[in-house]
């Protein structure tokens, strides 16, 4: 069973109508119980920085998640503001994050011609290998809607790397924690699979 958090920060549904399509079990909750007892969890996310951990904060989901991440191990994926989540710090109301990647999260700065926010689909540059994009051609797009971007300060932590204007990691990896800056649930087949592949993973 993978939970899918609810922390009434956007997509919840989207992501949960995708596992369904790939008919992987799965649950919409804020319940700590229920969150704790699945075999993956799942961050989903649209909308503000602050206003994401602030609403974690409310529903005492901080601690639980660093302790089913970092203790259980269990596997996690964190999607759009899910991952960025993960860094220590955003700019995005200059807040803290969950800290359990060493990255910040930055806003796009002035891309000239390019429009703020990064709204469209794009490639993603694999910088490692891992199970997550098993059966994914390697030109495959993914669709992306962000005003900000995780900068990672670990390489190897950067599972992916995507062009707009600048270089951005578009996706990150550390042991057991797997964040997404694009939207698998938006991206078609390759989404499909990128979820069917996390929903397989053993760690």
């Amino acid at each position: 069973m993978i939970a899918i958090i609810n922390y009434k920060m956007g997509n919840l549904r989207s992501v949960e109508k995708a596992f369904k399509r790939i008919d992987e079990p799965c649950i919409v909750t804020s319940d700590h119980n229920e969150i704790a007892s699945a075999d993956k969890i799942l961050l989903p996310g649209v909308g503000h920085f602050k206003n994401g951990m602030n609403e974690l904060e409310k529903l005492g989901l901080v601690k639980l998640i660093k302790e089913l991440t970092l203790d259980k191990r269990k596997p996690f994926l964190g999607i759009c503001l899910g991952m960025q989540l993960l860094s220590k710090f955003s700019e995005e109301g200059d807040a803290e994050g969950l800290s359990l990647i060493d990255a910040q999260t930055k806003k796009f700065p002035d891309l000239g011609h390019l429009k703020v926010p990064h709204i469209g689909w794009n490639t993603i540059d694999r910088k490692l290998e891992h199970p997550i994009f098993d059966g994914i051609a390697a030109e495959k797009q993914f669709y992306f809607v962000h005003s900000y971007y995780v900068e990672s300060t670990q390489r190897e932590n950067v599972l992916t790397e995507t062009e707009y204007g600048t270089r951005f990691t578009s996706s990150v990896i550390k042991d057991n924690i797997i964040g997404v800056q694009f939207h698998p649930e938006k991206s078609h087949q390759q989404g499909l699979k990128l979820l069917k592949n996390f929903a397989s993973i053993h760690v």
